[in-house]
């Protein structure tokens, strides 16, 4: 979300330098809004926030980052400046409900429209494997907007788990099936082979990519996702497939945000022959 109204807000509260560091966005899951506050802006943090806070009505918790996502679960510390005790919500997008703990549960709103655009991919009796399910946000929007037999999906975060079997229930789907625990684990135990497999990892995802290519049937399709700098698409990617595959013919490449300056987050779609 932009926030030049929030500057224009602020500007008998800070000086203009201090306005200059104010974050031009922010992200908003739910009713909770997450800054990234600068350390030469800190000391004005809570006046930030209460401002932010003041200026939207749907807001009602405002944190800033403590640090940035890591671990095998992806999470990230979060410090709440104002606003209500509480760092879990109910996050809404494309026409699903998802209840989350956003420090306790890996989660972009960012990635909203991508979650679409592979969601209207699915074929009508697909079954579809989604590894890294999360809160099953992914699985849903999939069963929201198209029709497949069975989706499955695999999470190693017992929390994100916990709320992803609550997702289920409260978008009341019967054709999502999930798992909890380590994907290398528990994809040898469930004994077939998928018509579609979605990779949502992009900074480790790759070091699955041999079991999900074993766990896609043929002529079936795989999203897989990887952070790539410019000059290196779409060489490394397909260095990567080309590891595990030869027999694959590469379907799209679809650039799904920044990472970083001069790294995105890629999607390689291909078809396993």
């Amino acid at each position: 979300m932009q926030s030049q109204d929030l500057k224009l807000a602020l500007k008998d509260k800070l000086t203009k330098k201090q306005l200059f560091l104010v974050p031009s966005a922010y992200d908003t899951i739910g009713d909770i809004a997450i800054l990234e506050i600068k350390p030469e802006i800190e000391k004005k943090e809570k006046i930030i926030a209460e401002t932010l806070l003041k200026l939207h009505k749907n807001l009602k918790v405002i944190t800033k980052k403590v640090k940035k996502h890591s671990g095998i679960y992806r999470l990230r510390k979060l410090k709440i400046l104002a606003g209500e005790k509480r760092k879990h919500t109910l996050y809404k997008e494309n026409e699903i409900k998802v209840k989350l703990d956003v420090e306790k549960c890996y989660f972009s709103p960012r990635l909203s429209t991508e979650r679409l655009r592979v969601a209207n991919k699915v074929k009508k009796g697909e079954s579809v494997l989604v590894m890294f399910s999360g809160t099953a946000v992914y699985p849903l929007v999939i069963a929201r907007h198209s029709k497949p037999k069975e989706i499955v999906g695999i999470e190693i975060n017992p929390t994100a788990h916990k709320y992803a079997e609550e997702n289920i229930k409260l978008n009341k789907f019967k054709n999502i099936k999930l798992y909890k625990g380590d994907v290398k684990e528990i994809l040898p135990k469930i004994k077939k082979k998928f018509d579609r497999v979605l990779m949502p990892y992009p900074m480790h995802g790759k070091s699955f990519l041999d079991l999900a290519i074993k766990k896609t049937k043929k002529n079936g399709i795989l999203h897989f996702y990887i952070f790539l700098n410019e000059k290196d698409i779409p060489k490394a990617g397909k260095e990567e497939i080309e590891k595990y595959t030869k027999k694959y013919k590469l379907l799209k490449i679809q650039k799904c945000g920044k990472f970083s300056p001069y790294k995105y987050r890629v999607r390689f779609d291909f078809k396993i022959l």
